[in-house]
């Protein structure tokens, strides 16, 4: 079972910023269950990870957006996603080593 969404962003916020990091939400989602969307900053660039169910009924990290994607690219992918799932929740990370953060704490 996962535990609400909020609280799940909650705490990434808060070990992301308690680290010396910055960790932003860019939209909020539906509370209870709402899709997560990372956008990490590396860089002067974005990349994209989500949160997705595997087949084996575990939560796992995968790439999002289009590949190769600019800055830019990934901005109008989020917002084109979020205009089609006004659930979903999408944070911004800028801290090194961001996937271990969002592995440790959402996974």
């Amino acid at each position: 079972m996962r535990l609400p969404t909020h609280l799940v962003i909650g705490a990434l916020l808060r070990r992301v910023n308690d680290s010396g990091g910055l960790a932003v939400v860019r939209a909020r989602g539906e509370a209870q269950g709402g899709a997560v969307l990372i956008l990490i900053a590396e860089g002067r660039g974005l990349h994209a990870v989500e949160r997705m169910r595997g087949l084996d009924d575990r939560d796992m990290l995968v790439p999002a957006g289009p590949s190769g994607a600019d800055s830019a690219g990934i901005e109008e992918y989020w917002r084109n996603r979020r205009r089609g799932d006004p659930d979903l929740w999408v944070v911004e990370l800028d801290v090194p080593h961001a996937e271990r953060f969002v592995a440790e704490t959402i996974l």
